[in-house]
């Protein structure tokens, strides 16, 4: 996740308040703090060396609080991450993407996180990330997610129970069809991306707080039922997160899966539901974004995922991630103040992809996408269609992927060559813009260094 307020926060007073928030009842990934913990290999847990590619051991250790430890030594729960990376559209853009960068070929420290993460007590743990980004100079929160956790037998199988106190809804999920931990993984912020995605898709990410119970039942079966609500746009401020309205009331959020368990990996089919209502944002008279009293804006998302994972020891794995989302809006607040040319309007999005791992090292992944709705030109401009349709290719490396690799688990290093291409953009083909741009002319060359200590 990446945020783009507008405010600097000064230092890391502001990212440890932001946690302690978190722990009151107010695009995260490989962990190396775990590893410490487990006395496991990152392998453990995550395909392709790490994260956030979960395995079943690792979606295990995420559902029972991240409070598997091994041995009395002191683990110190902390890690670092740093993301260099260098972006190229095959166009230059129209303007700059963002302050202090070229219209093309720009290099940028993508992210320089922190994570707290592991046991606080028997059943209790966490995963909270505060992340850096050269693009804006802000340093603020990222996905978090507090958990309590206890397992039981139930009718002679195991089971799991669990409390999530979390800021971001799916990031509580265990399954990389979610849409807080689909693939891309890494992506640039620095490129021009789909100009509209189901609300589910990131639209309420760390912009507001929930509380998730879950069960897991005989290591199939999941279950996960939550509630939202809005965080203040001054802390929003405090922690450089976006603000994109309040939420009217308590905004509830479903999930459910079941997964068979086979000799060498497994199948998952699950689904999706969240339902929301927001208003609009105004400007306060210091220029600040406030909440709008009103009408609301509601959105009811409703989706499908399944995977499937081949574990073939640590050699060869493959892995196949969808999922499908469909977002119906009544825009009571947008319509009537002349955002949008419907009052009805409705979102599709489809991501897929497969990737293939040579021990833990080598890997390559095909993705694509496709978003589609309603025409509405006051909303998004050219024809009106918000239909943007194409695939991903990456090719990744990781020199010390493998369980037995030097330093592991304190030394982990991805490098990655994304090429992400558009057959529609925007609702566009080969007409120009007004701009004069193509849907090929967003086609994106992107390159990043990956590392996690």
């Amino acid at each position: 996740m990446r945020t783009s307020s507008k405010r600097v926060v000064p230092g890391m007073l502001a990212l440890v308040l932001g946690m302690l928030v978190l722990l009151s009842p107010v695009t995260s990934h490989a962990v190396p703090a775990f590893a410490r913990q487990t006395h496991q290999p990152c392998t453990a847990c995550h395909v392709g060396g790490f994260g956030p590619q979960l395995t079943p051991f690792g979606r295990q250790f995420k559902l029972m609080g991240y409070t598997l430890s091994v041995g009395s030594d002191t683990k110190v729960p902390l890690s670092l991450m740093v993301v260099e990376t260098y972006t190229h559209t095959a166009k230059a853009q129209t303007s700059p993407p963002a302050s202090n960068f070229s219209t093309n070929d720009n290099v940028e420290l993508q992210q320089a996180s922190i994570f707290v993460a592991g046991r606080l007590a028997d059943n209790l743990g966490i995963l909270a990330q505060g992340t850096y980004s050269q693009n804006g100079g802000l340093l603020g929160w990222d996905n978090s997610d507090l958990r309590y956790a206890r397992s039981f037998n139930l009718a002679g199988h195991p089971a799991i129970w669990g409390l999530s106190l979390n800021n971001n809804p799916s990031v509580t999920d265990v399954f990389n069809t979610a849409p807080a931990w689909q693939f891309p993984y890494m992506a640039p912020d620095l490129a021009p991306g789909a100009p509209a995605a189901p609300v589910l898709m990131g639209g309420l990410a760390g912009q507001v707080v929930g509380l998730n119970a879950y069960t897991q039942y005989n290591n199939a079966f999941y279950l996960e039922a939550g509630v939202y609500r809005s965080l203040s746009p001054a802390f929003l401020r405090d922690v450089n997160a976006d603000f994109s309205g309040r939420l009217a009331g308590i905004s509830p959020y479903a999930r459910v899966a079941y997964t068979w368990n086979l000799p060498n990996g497994n199948v998952e089919l699950g689904g999706f539901i969240l339902e929301t209502a927001r208003g609009q944002v105004g400007v306060s008279a210091q220029g600040k974004p406030v909440a709008m009293a009103g009408p609301t804006d509601k959105f009811h998302d409703y989706g499908v995922d399944a995977s499937y994972q081949l574990l073939n020891g640590s050699d060869h794995i493959v892995t196949v991630n969808t999922i499908y989302l469909t977002e119906q809006q009544r825009l009571d607040a947008t319509y009537p103040s002349g955002g949008s040319s419907n009052l009805h309007d409705n979102l599709h999005a489809l991501n897929a992809n497969a990737s293939y791992w040579y021990k833990n090292t080598w890997g390559v992944t095909l993705g694509a996408f496709a978003n589609d709705g309603s025409k509405d030109v006051i909303l998004y401009g050219n024809n009106g269609s918000p239909n943007t349709n194409g695939g991903t290719v990456e090719l990744n490396w990781n020199p010390f992927g493998q369980a037995t690799s030097w330093a592991q688990p304190y030394a982990n290093v991805r490098l990655g060559l994304q090429y992400t291409w558009y057959t529609r953009f925007n609702g566009l083909v080969y007409n120009v813009d007004g701009a004069g741009r193509r849907a090929s002319d967003n086609n994106t060359l992107y390159f990043y260094v990956w590392l996690a200590f």
